[in-house]
Protein backbone atom coordinates (compact mmCIF):
# COMPACT_ATOMS: atom_id res chain seq x y z
CA UNK A 1 0.00 0.00 0.00
CA UNK A 2 0.83 4.15 -0.76
CA UNK A 3 0.90 5.50 2.63
CA UNK A 4 0.64 9.41 3.81
CA UNK A 5 1.08 10.43 7.02
CA UNK A 6 -0.14 13.63 8.71
CA UNK A 7 1.74 14.37 11.87
CA UNK A 8 1.38 17.30 14.66
CA UNK A 9 4.54 18.98 14.75
CA UNK A 10 4.08 20.08 18.50
CA UNK A 11 5.90 17.76 20.98
CA UNK A 12 7.88 14.85 20.45
CA UNK A 13 5.51 12.42 21.17
CA UNK A 14 3.80 12.28 17.35
CA UNK A 15 6.73 12.50 15.71
CA UNK A 16 7.93 9.22 17.27
CA UNK A 17 5.28 7.28 16.74
CA UNK A 18 5.14 8.02 13.41
CA UNK A 19 8.81 7.24 12.79
CA UNK A 20 7.88 4.18 14.98
CA UNK A 21 4.61 3.21 12.17
CA UNK A 22 6.53 4.00 9.40
CA UNK A 23 9.17 1.28 10.90
CA UNK A 24 6.52 -1.20 11.39
CA UNK A 25 4.84 -0.97 7.81
CA UNK A 26 7.86 -0.95 5.61
CA UNK A 27 8.78 -3.99 7.29
CA UNK A 28 5.40 -5.48 6.68
CA UNK A 29 6.39 -4.50 3.08
CA UNK A 30 4.15 -1.17 2.54
CA UNK A 31 4.97 2.34 1.60
CA UNK A 32 5.32 5.62 3.14
CA UNK A 33 4.67 7.70 -0.34
CA UNK A 34 4.70 11.27 1.97
CA UNK A 35 4.86 12.55 5.46
CA UNK A 36 3.14 15.69 6.04
CA UNK A 37 3.92 17.82 9.56
CA UNK A 38 2.24 20.60 10.85
CA UNK A 39 4.49 23.38 12.62
CA UNK A 40 3.77 26.50 14.62
CA UNK A 41 5.55 29.97 13.69
CA UNK A 42 8.77 30.34 15.26
CA UNK A 43 8.89 26.14 16.53
CA UNK A 44 11.30 24.15 14.75
CA UNK A 45 10.62 20.43 14.02
CA UNK A 46 13.71 18.53 15.50
CA UNK A 47 16.24 17.35 13.13
CA UNK A 48 16.17 13.83 14.01
CA UNK A 49 12.17 13.73 12.55
CA UNK A 50 13.49 13.98 9.14
CA UNK A 51 16.42 12.07 9.72
CA UNK A 52 14.81 8.84 10.85
CA UNK A 53 11.00 9.12 8.74
CA UNK A 54 12.93 7.82 5.48
CA UNK A 55 10.05 9.48 3.06
CA UNK A 56 9.47 12.93 1.70
CA UNK A 57 8.44 15.44 4.10
CA UNK A 58 6.56 18.39 3.60
CA UNK A 59 5.72 21.54 6.09
CA UNK A 60 2.34 23.60 6.80
CA UNK A 61 1.74 25.85 9.23
CA UNK A 62 -0.61 24.09 12.22
CA UNK A 63 -2.36 25.63 15.37
CA UNK A 64 -0.55 25.08 18.72
CA UNK A 65 -0.48 25.76 22.20
CA UNK A 66 0.57 29.32 23.79
CA UNK A 67 2.51 29.18 26.81
CA UNK A 68 3.28 31.25 29.72
CA UNK A 69 5.25 31.84 32.35
CA UNK A 70 5.35 27.56 31.70
CA UNK A 71 1.90 27.30 31.57
CA UNK A 72 -0.82 26.73 28.88
CA UNK A 73 -2.66 30.12 27.83
CA UNK A 74 -5.63 29.48 26.69
CA UNK A 75 -6.57 33.30 25.98
CA UNK A 76 -3.44 33.55 23.74
CA UNK A 77 -3.57 30.01 22.28
CA UNK A 78 -7.53 30.86 21.03
CA UNK A 79 -6.06 34.64 19.95
CA UNK A 80 -3.16 33.30 17.91
CA UNK A 81 -5.47 30.79 16.18
CA UNK A 82 -7.97 33.59 15.09
CA UNK A 83 -4.67 35.93 14.35
CA UNK A 84 -3.93 32.85 11.42
CA UNK A 85 -6.53 31.69 10.52
CA UNK A 86 -6.04 32.77 6.86
CA UNK A 87 -2.79 30.77 7.21
CA UNK A 88 -4.12 27.76 8.71
CA UNK A 89 -7.02 27.79 5.55
CA UNK A 90 -4.26 27.83 3.09
CA UNK A 91 -2.60 25.07 4.59
CA UNK A 92 -6.05 23.41 4.27
CA UNK A 93 -5.56 23.63 0.93
CA UNK A 94 -2.08 22.43 0.70
CA UNK A 95 -3.08 19.12 2.59
CA UNK A 96 -5.67 18.53 0.00
CA UNK A 97 -3.21 19.91 -2.64
CA UNK A 98 -0.94 17.57 -1.98
CA UNK A 99 -2.37 14.31 -1.00
CA UNK A 100 -3.70 14.69 -4.48
CA UNK A 101 -0.63 14.23 -6.35
CA UNK A 102 0.67 11.69 -3.90
CA UNK A 103 -2.73 9.74 -4.61
CA UNK A 104 -1.92 7.06 -1.71
CA UNK A 105 -4.00 4.42 -0.73
CA UNK A 106 -3.76 4.84 2.95
CA UNK A 107 -3.87 8.16 5.42
CA UNK A 108 -2.95 7.71 8.87
CA UNK A 109 -2.94 10.74 11.07
CA UNK A 110 -1.03 11.29 14.01
CA UNK A 111 -3.77 13.17 15.74
CA UNK A 112 -3.34 16.38 12.91
CA UNK A 113 -5.82 19.37 13.48
CA UNK A 114 -6.60 19.32 10.31
CA UNK A 115 -7.42 15.81 9.50
CA UNK A 116 -11.18 15.79 10.16
CA UNK A 117 -11.70 19.34 8.70
CA UNK A 118 -10.05 17.77 5.29
CA UNK A 119 -12.36 14.58 5.31
CA UNK A 120 -15.05 16.84 5.56
CA UNK A 121 -14.47 20.14 3.54
CA UNK A 122 -12.83 18.10 0.67
CA UNK A 123 -15.22 15.04 0.93
CA UNK A 124 -11.94 13.07 1.46
CA UNK A 125 -12.91 9.36 -0.27
CA UNK A 126 -8.77 8.01 0.78
CA UNK A 127 -9.54 5.87 4.03
CA UNK A 128 -8.13 7.69 6.90
CA UNK A 129 -6.67 6.04 10.40
CA UNK A 130 -6.28 8.35 13.54
CA UNK A 131 -3.64 7.42 15.57
CA UNK A 132 -2.70 8.86 19.58
CA UNK A 133 -3.30 8.41 22.94
CA UNK A 134 -5.85 11.01 23.18
CA UNK A 135 -8.22 8.75 22.12
CA UNK A 136 -8.16 6.51 24.79
CA UNK A 137 -9.59 9.65 26.98
CA UNK A 138 -12.85 8.71 24.21
CA UNK A 139 -12.96 5.06 26.61
CA UNK A 140 -15.81 4.77 28.93
CA UNK A 141 -13.42 3.04 31.04
CA UNK A 142 -10.93 5.59 31.02
CA UNK A 143 -10.25 7.78 34.41
CA UNK A 144 -10.29 11.46 34.39
CA UNK A 145 -8.74 13.35 36.91
CA UNK A 146 -11.65 14.54 39.61
CA UNK A 147 -13.97 17.42 38.33
CA UNK A 148 -13.05 17.13 34.86
CA UNK A 149 -16.18 16.44 33.09
CA UNK A 150 -15.98 19.53 31.24
CA UNK A 151 -12.28 19.31 30.24
CA UNK A 152 -12.81 15.72 29.51
CA UNK A 153 -15.83 16.63 27.41
CA UNK A 154 -13.59 19.37 25.31
CA UNK A 155 -10.56 17.34 24.80
CA UNK A 156 -12.90 14.36 23.49
CA UNK A 157 -14.76 16.91 21.37
CA UNK A 158 -11.49 18.23 19.47
CA UNK A 159 -10.34 14.47 19.27
CA UNK A 160 -13.76 13.89 17.49
CA UNK A 161 -13.06 16.54 15.48
CA UNK A 162 -9.52 15.40 14.81
CA UNK A 163 -10.95 11.97 13.21
CA UNK A 164 -14.20 13.04 12.03
CA UNK A 165 -14.91 10.54 9.07
CA UNK A 166 -11.80 8.62 9.94
CA UNK A 167 -12.50 4.90 9.26
CA UNK A 168 -10.68 4.03 12.61
CA UNK A 169 -9.35 5.06 15.67
CA UNK A 170 -6.24 3.64 17.46
CA UNK A 171 -5.65 4.57 20.81
CA UNK A 172 -2.35 3.91 22.22
CA UNK A 173 -2.24 3.34 25.95
CA UNK A 174 0.00 2.10 28.71
CA UNK A 175 -1.56 -0.72 29.49
CA UNK A 176 -3.71 -3.49 28.09
CA UNK A 177 -8.09 -2.44 27.92
CA UNK A 178 -10.86 -3.61 26.00
CA UNK A 179 -11.27 -2.06 22.71
CA UNK A 180 -14.88 -0.65 21.21
CA UNK A 181 -14.92 -1.65 17.71
CA UNK A 182 -18.51 -0.57 17.32
CA UNK A 183 -17.09 2.81 18.53
CA UNK A 184 -14.54 2.61 15.99
CA UNK A 185 -11.78 2.90 19.21
CA UNK A 186 -8.98 0.03 19.29
CA UNK A 187 -6.39 -0.43 22.11
CA UNK A 188 -3.14 -0.75 21.12
CA UNK A 189 0.28 -0.74 22.53
CA UNK A 190 2.21 2.44 22.43
CA UNK A 191 4.44 3.40 19.47
CA UNK A 192 8.03 3.53 19.78
CA UNK A 193 11.29 3.63 17.65
CA UNK A 194 13.27 0.35 17.34
CA UNK A 195 16.47 2.28 18.85
CA UNK A 196 14.49 2.18 22.44
CA UNK A 197 14.61 -1.23 21.62
CA UNK A 198 18.26 -2.07 20.87
CA UNK A 199 19.35 -0.24 24.31
CA UNK A 200 21.14 -1.84 27.37
CA UNK A 201 20.18 0.17 30.23
CA UNK A 202 22.30 0.99 33.13
CA UNK A 203 21.55 2.95 36.38
CA UNK A 204 23.89 6.13 36.76
CA UNK A 205 23.78 8.90 39.62
CA UNK A 206 22.12 11.80 37.48
CA UNK A 207 18.06 12.21 36.46
CA UNK A 208 17.31 13.24 32.90
CA UNK A 209 14.75 16.11 32.76
CA UNK A 210 12.67 16.10 29.00
CA UNK A 211 10.43 19.74 29.05
CA UNK A 212 8.17 20.66 26.42
CA UNK A 213 9.07 23.70 26.25
CA UNK A 214 12.02 25.95 27.30
CA UNK A 215 10.26 28.46 29.80
CA UNK A 216 9.64 25.05 32.05
CA UNK A 217 13.33 25.49 32.82
CA UNK A 218 12.99 28.64 35.36
CA UNK A 219 11.56 25.40 37.95
CA UNK A 220 14.09 23.48 37.37
CA UNK A 221 17.22 26.39 37.62
CA UNK A 222 15.20 27.09 41.25
CA UNK A 223 15.11 23.39 42.57
CA UNK A 224 18.77 23.19 41.45
CA UNK A 225 19.80 26.00 43.13
CA UNK A 226 18.81 24.58 46.45
CA UNK A 227 20.01 20.91 45.84
CA UNK A 228 23.20 21.33 44.02
CA UNK A 229 24.49 17.76 44.49
CA UNK A 230 21.69 16.05 42.33
CA UNK A 231 23.19 16.16 38.83
CA UNK A 232 20.75 16.89 35.90
CA UNK A 233 20.84 16.61 32.19
CA UNK A 234 17.99 19.25 30.55
CA UNK A 235 16.30 18.82 27.22
CA UNK A 236 14.88 21.26 25.86
CA UNK A 237 13.36 23.17 22.28
CA UNK A 238 15.33 26.39 23.22
CA UNK A 239 15.60 27.62 19.61
CA UNK A 240 18.88 29.96 19.99
CA UNK A 241 20.50 28.08 22.38
CA UNK A 242 24.06 25.96 21.82
CA UNK A 243 23.82 22.22 21.66
CA UNK A 244 25.29 21.98 25.32
CA UNK A 245 24.85 24.60 27.67
CA UNK A 246 26.52 23.97 30.96
CA UNK A 247 25.07 26.24 33.76
CA UNK A 248 27.29 24.72 36.30
CA UNK A 249 28.67 21.59 37.17
CA UNK A 250 25.97 19.97 37.91
CA UNK A 251 23.42 21.13 35.61
CA UNK A 252 23.39 21.07 32.11
CA UNK A 253 21.15 21.85 29.31
CA UNK A 254 20.89 19.89 25.73
CA UNK A 255 18.91 21.03 22.38
CA UNK A 256 16.64 18.31 21.49
CA UNK A 257 18.88 15.68 19.95
CA UNK A 258 17.61 12.04 19.54
CA UNK A 259 20.83 9.82 19.88
CA UNK A 260 21.74 11.89 22.74
CA UNK A 261 18.27 11.57 24.41
CA UNK A 262 17.76 8.37 24.38
CA UNK A 263 21.88 7.41 25.76
CA UNK A 264 20.45 9.95 28.60
CA UNK A 265 17.50 7.41 29.22
CA UNK A 266 19.02 4.64 29.45
CA UNK A 267 22.04 5.57 31.72
CA UNK A 268 19.68 8.15 33.80
CA UNK A 269 18.59 7.22 37.35
CA UNK A 270 14.96 8.17 36.94
CA UNK A 271 13.07 11.05 34.26
CA UNK A 272 11.58 14.04 34.99
CA UNK A 273 9.00 14.86 32.20
CA UNK A 274 6.21 17.36 31.86
CA UNK A 275 3.61 14.23 31.03
CA UNK A 276 4.38 13.67 28.00
CA UNK A 277 2.80 9.67 27.14
CA UNK A 278 5.75 8.84 24.59
CA UNK A 279 8.10 9.70 26.87
CA UNK A 280 6.54 7.82 29.76
CA UNK A 281 6.59 4.82 27.49
CA UNK A 282 10.56 5.08 26.56
CA UNK A 283 11.32 5.18 29.92
CA UNK A 284 8.69 2.24 31.44
CA UNK A 285 10.25 -0.13 28.76
CA UNK A 286 13.69 0.47 30.04
CA UNK A 287 12.30 0.07 33.37
CA UNK A 288 13.21 3.94 34.77
CA UNK A 289 10.96 5.48 37.10
CA UNK A 290 9.07 8.47 36.04
CA UNK A 291 8.21 11.92 37.73
CA UNK A 292 5.25 13.74 35.51
CA UNK A 293 4.33 17.36 35.89
CA UNK A 294 1.88 18.04 33.95
CA UNK A 295 1.92 21.43 31.96
CA UNK A 296 -0.38 23.87 34.41
CA UNK A 297 -3.54 24.04 32.25
CA UNK A 298 -2.98 21.37 30.19
CA UNK A 299 -5.91 18.78 30.82
CA UNK A 300 -4.41 16.22 28.08
CA UNK A 301 -1.38 16.17 30.62
CA UNK A 302 -3.52 16.03 33.87
CA UNK A 303 -4.87 12.40 32.18
CA UNK A 304 -1.63 11.21 30.99
CA UNK A 305 0.09 12.00 34.58
CA UNK A 306 -2.92 10.30 36.14
CA UNK A 307 -2.88 7.04 33.32
CA UNK A 308 1.14 6.61 34.18
CA UNK A 309 0.29 6.64 37.64
CA UNK A 310 -2.23 4.15 37.82
CA UNK A 311 0.10 2.10 35.49
CA UNK A 312 2.61 1.82 37.95
CA UNK A 313 5.00 4.36 35.89
CA UNK A 314 5.94 6.10 38.83
CA UNK A 315 4.71 9.68 40.60
CA UNK A 316 3.34 12.81 39.78
CA UNK A 317 3.75 16.69 40.68
CA UNK A 318 2.51 19.59 40.01
CA UNK A 319 5.70 21.65 39.77
CA UNK A 320 9.27 20.88 39.23
CA UNK A 321 10.26 20.26 42.84
CA UNK A 322 12.71 17.13 42.14
CA UNK A 323 11.78 16.42 46.24
CA UNK A 324 8.74 14.33 44.98
CA UNK A 325 10.22 12.29 43.37
CA UNK A 326 13.67 11.50 45.64
CA UNK A 327 11.15 10.67 48.45
CA UNK A 328 9.36 7.96 45.87
CA UNK A 329 11.98 6.17 44.65
CA UNK A 330 12.68 4.11 47.63
CA UNK A 331 8.69 2.66 46.91
CA UNK A 332 8.87 2.15 43.10
CA UNK A 333 8.00 -1.33 41.63
CA UNK A 334 9.69 -1.84 38.06
CA UNK A 335 6.66 -2.37 35.61
CA UNK A 336 9.19 -2.88 32.39
CA UNK A 337 8.66 -6.59 32.15
CA UNK A 338 4.62 -6.21 31.99
CA UNK A 339 5.22 -3.50 29.99
CA UNK A 340 7.40 -4.67 27.43
CA UNK A 341 5.06 -7.74 26.98
CA UNK A 342 2.38 -5.10 26.35
CA UNK A 343 4.12 -3.52 23.61
CA UNK A 344 5.68 -6.18 21.80
CA UNK A 345 2.08 -7.93 20.73
CA UNK A 346 1.66 -4.11 18.93
CA UNK A 347 3.46 -4.64 15.83
CA UNK A 348 1.27 -7.55 14.56
CA UNK A 349 -2.07 -5.09 15.95
CA UNK A 350 -1.12 -2.22 13.78
CA UNK A 351 0.11 -3.94 10.73
CA UNK A 352 -3.43 -6.27 10.96
CA UNK A 353 -5.02 -2.96 11.52
CA UNK A 354 -3.59 -1.23 8.76
CA UNK A 355 -4.05 -3.99 5.99
CA UNK A 356 -7.45 -3.66 6.89
CA UNK A 357 -7.78 -1.09 4.05
CA UNK A 358 -5.87 -3.10 1.58
CA UNK A 359 -8.63 -3.15 -1.13
CA UNK A 360 -10.27 -6.16 1.08
CA UNK A 361 -13.32 -4.45 2.55
CA UNK A 362 -14.23 -8.33 4.16
CA UNK A 363 -11.31 -8.09 6.72
CA UNK A 364 -12.80 -6.65 9.99
CA UNK A 365 -10.50 -4.89 12.39
CA UNK A 366 -7.99 -6.59 14.35
CA UNK A 367 -8.42 -7.01 17.87
CA UNK A 368 -7.31 -9.83 21.07
CA UNK A 369 -9.57 -10.91 23.62
CA UNK A 370 -7.68 -9.91 27.12
CA UNK A 371 -7.63 -11.73 30.31
CA UNK A 372 -8.22 -9.54 33.16
CA UNK A 373 -5.96 -10.12 36.48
Amino acid sequence: MRILFLVQGEGRGHLTQAISMGQILRNAGHEISGVMVGSAVGREIPSFFTEQIKAPVHYFSAPSIAYNGGGMNTKKTILSLVTNLPTYIKSLHYIHKTIREIQPDLIISFYETYSGLYNIIFGNKIPMICVAHQYLILHPDFTSPKNSRLNRALINLNSKAASWKASQRLALSFREMESKPDEKLIVVPPLLRQEIQDLHPVTDDFFLVYMTHHSLSEQIISWHLTHPEIRLHCFWDKADAPDELIYDKSLSFHRINSQKYLAKLASCRALVTTAGFESVCEAMYLGKPVMMVPVPNHYEQECNALDGVISGAGVTSKTFNLSVLLDYLPHHVDQSQKFRHWYHRGNAMFVKNVEVFDKHPSKKPYTETFTFS
